[in-house]
């Protein structure tokens, strides 16, 4: 694997250490992004796709939606509390 990484002169996606565990959390959003928005779209132009990706992104994915990590809370949700507790 590595020696045909070499000869294509492509950089691997692994850590320093060949880990491949690394991708995990990035393949698990485009997993969410592809079954909670692309899959249930038809795009008629390149840039509608890029505006609601954009969208989904920006203004659900990375504030609203409710995350495992964050204890069941949205990252807006995190911040709030955040900013509540140092008032």
């Amino acid at each position: 694997y590595h020696n045909i990484i070499k000869q294509h002169q492509f950089i691997g996606s692994m850590s320093a250490k060949g880990n491949c565990f690394d991708n995990a959390p990035i393949e698990s959003f485009w997993g969410i992004l592809k079954n909670e928005l692309v899959y249930h779209k038809d795009y008629k132009t390149r840039f509608t796709a890029i505006n609601e990706i954009t969208q989904y992104i920006e203004l659900y994915y990375n504030q609203t939606r409710i995350q495992k990590g964050l204890s069941y809370k949205s990252p807006r949700q995190v911040w709030f509390d955040y900013y509540r507790q140092a008032a």
